[in-house]
């Protein structure tokens, strides 16, 4: 890989994995628009790590509280604020690990066409805009409670499916269930560490088992890039959130899915 491809994937990856516009709909445009080859499997592995360091130390004081809280409520059976609220991101973690785990091979031999992408970036932008327009916005992430982080993480399973953006939809799922943008996408982000800390885990398997070329500095410039670029989306989004709303990024997806439409009727 050259070193503007490096930077390229690497800003991709961190900009839009926390921002509801979808990074497999952005990640499929330099294959079509530039012919540039799949990264390769420790590349996906770098820059899933860097993007979970930077949503770790972004949350680090909520995830260090929901940490303590949920490990004295197995030995105290009391519960706190963090405590449940660390209960609520496990069980809505439950249904994409599980569909993950048995039906991954499934999503990537059918459902990786630039079509599927580009149709799923439209639906799921314009289901953004209904859910932002029709949000209620009355609960903090601490008021989810069991059965809307439930509904939340089924919500997620969709997000298996490229194109569809795992913020886009778990945001949408949270505003559709009375959440305020900010504790939207504060849970979503949440959520977004133990799946990105399993994917990673499966690379890291599947990496071990292989026997790929490693060149380190690309390795360390991707992580780098990932990291920094992740942890400013995150930060710039919560704080311009609340301000723009929902439909920059609706209007975004909106254009990008009929450039993809585009780009791919003139392959």
């Amino acid at each position: 890989m050259s070193t503007l491809e490096v930077v390229v994937l690497a800003l991709i990856q961190g900009l839009t994995e926390f921002l509801p516009i979808s990074s497999s709909a952005h990640l499929i445009l330099p294959s079509q628009l530039l012919g540039w080859q799949d990264q390769g499997l420790a590349f996906d592995l770098i820059l899933n790590i860097g993007t979970l360091s930077a949503v770790l130390i972004y949350f680090r004081s909520e995830v260090a509280n929901m940490s303590k809280a949920w490990l004295t409520s197995i030995s105290t059976k009391q519960q706190t604020q963090d405590s449940r609220l660390a209960w609520w991101i496990i069980w809505a973690t439950v249904p994409a690990a599980l569909v993950g785990f048995f039906g991954k091979s499934l999503v990537e031999t059918y459902l990786r066409s630039g079509y599927v992408i580009a149709v799923t970036t439209v639906v799921f932008g314009l289901l953004l805009w209904w859910a932002d327009a029709t949000a209620k916005q009355v609960k903090t992430e601490y008021q989810t409670g069991l059965k809307r982080a439930v509904f939340i993480g089924l919500a997620q399973v969709l997000a298996l499916i490229p194109g569809t953006s795992r913020s886009g939809i778990t945001i949408t799922a949270g505003l559709m269930l009375g959440l305020t943008r900010n504790a939207a996408a504060r849970f979503s982000f949440l959520m977004s560490i133990p799946i990105i800390a399993m994917a990673s885990g499966y690379d890291l398997l599947k990496f071990i088992l292989s026997d790929q070329y490693v060149d380190w500095g690309t390795l360390f410039l991707g992580a780098g890039l990932s990291f920094a670029s992740a942890i400013l989306c995150i930060h710039g989004f919560l704080i311009l959130l609340n301000k723009v709303g929902m439909m920059p990024f609706v209007i975004y997806r909106l254009l990008l899915g009929c450039f993809l439409f585009y780009v791919l009727a003139g392959v």
